[in-house]
């Protein structure tokens, strides 16, 4: 008798163990963790989500869009992207996991380089490195301001903008300083994008 009480306590302090520790970890926790981000940095704890001119939802900062089709054509009216192994789908994340003295990468490299150069109109050798070379999410909108830049006459042409107008753009979108990934400076082109087609909306208005 005393052998079955014994079990039903220890059952019960286990029970009751079980409970504290759900309402603890699986209630409390998450939702002070839920709240201190709200408080401290709503912006990225939603998602860094980017907003278009008319105050809706259009994208997330943190992810690229898509700047080629399935046929891997490039659309000329937008700022373009790094390669994506993954074809910039949200929905997965990877990188190539070509290495270093693979011949594919370097094929691959090769032939983004002349893509690119054939696209915008310049010498191949001055493609920077981050417009041929996958990032290791597949995902990620930054890129260099030296690759914004190139870009600049092509999308003016495209989108009847002038040059002067993209480029005070990519200035504006440029992150430096502390802001800047291991102090290399970077274009968001996900917010970028959504400038330039406001800009080209608000051109074609007038």
């Amino acid at each position: 008798m005393n052998t079955l009480t014994g079990y039903f306590r220890q059952a019960g302090t286990a029970v009751r163990f079980l409970l504290f520790a759900t309402l603890v970890l699986g209630v409390a926790y998450p939702l002070a963790v839920f709240g201190v981000g709200q408080l401290i940095a709503p912006y990225q704890a939603n998602g860094s989500i980017i907003k278009d001119g008319a105050g809706a939802p259009a994208a997330s900062a943190l992810i690229a869009q898509a700047s080629a089709d399935e046929a891997g054509a490039q659309d000329p009216l937008w700022f373009h992207a790094r390669p994506s192994a993954v074809n910039w789908d949200p929905a997965s994340s990877s990188a190539s996991n070509l290495g270093p003295n693979d011949p594919k990468l370097l094929d691959a490299v090769t032939a983004n380089r002349a893509a690119i150069a054939a696209a915008e109109g310049i010498d191949e050798a001055k493609v920077p490195a981050d417009a041929v070379t996958a990032s290791g999410s597949g995902l990620d909108p930054d890129i260099s301001p030296a690759y914004a830049r190139l870009q600049v006459p092509r999308i003016a042409e495209a989108q009847q903008l002038s040059a002067d107008t993209l480029m005070s753009l990519v200035t504006r979108h440029t992150s430096g300083g502390l802001e800047a990934f291991l102090g290399q400076p970077s274009v968001n082109i996900t917010a970028l994008n959504l400038d330039v087609a406001a800009a080209a909306e608000s051109s074609r208005s007038k």
